[in-house]
């Protein structure tokens, strides 16, 4: 084999993985659209505060929530019935990459509550021995989709509340190694709804 042909197989084989990727985000939008537009939006940036935004939000943490909710480990009435219609590996993973693809926008803020959460976010409190949550979740949020930690700006803080209580509590525990639990376990009330009102503000 010559180096033309190398190179025409090559080109051959991206064109045929883009398409393929094309093929997967147009898959997963019609499957947001079928299932999840009418409580996340079509684009993933829900309205609603008690419903998460997904738009952005990393991939491979949204394939594991979506399992979490088919198997279990993760509890909610209304989202084990809808993770149960994605019938498929495929069908999760386009999904979430579609919504994976989309702009998110910053959600509604108590801007009296930012500063205090700008400060826990990024340097925790050592008094209790809080980490800071940019050590997981990043600086500016972004998350890590390695580990699967989730990206975390510009979701509404009613939600993230209601997450982090759910630690506290021991009501939601699909986290790694209880993680997240021993982390909300550290934190007040007041630090909740603080870091919360950061993080809905953040780009």
């Amino acid at each position: 084999m010559n180096f033309k042909s190398l190179l025409a197989i090559v080109g051959l084989t991206v064109g045929l993985n883009g398409a393929t990727q094309a093929a997967d985000l147009a898959a997963g939008e019609a499957t947001a659209g079928a299932i999840c537009a009418g409580c996340h939006m079509p684009d993933g940036n829900s309205v609603v505060d008690m419903f998460p935004k997904l738009a952005g939000q990393n991939a491979q943490y949204l394939a594991k929530q979506l399992n979490d909710y088919k198997s279990g480990a993760r509890q909610d009435d209304t989202m084990t019935g809808m993770a149960a219609t994605l019938a498929t590996d495929d069908d999760i993973a386009n999904v979430s990459a579609f919504f994976a693809s989309k702009a998110s926008t910053p959600a509604t803020a108590d801007d009296t509550k930012v500063a205090l959460g700008k400060a826990i976010y990024r340097g925790g409190n050592t008094s209790s021995k809080l980490p800071a949550c940019m050590g997981c979740h990043g600086v500016n949020g972004s998350g890590n989709p390695a580990a699967k930690f989730p990206s975390l700006k510009g979701q509404h803080a009613t939600y993230t509340i209601n997450q982090l209580n759910a630690f506290r509590d021991g009501k939601r525990a699909n986290d790694s190694n209880r993680m997240m639990g021993n982390v909300a376990n550290k934190m007040t009330s007041a630090e909740i709804e603080a870091v919360a009102n950061y993080i809905a503000q953040m780009k």
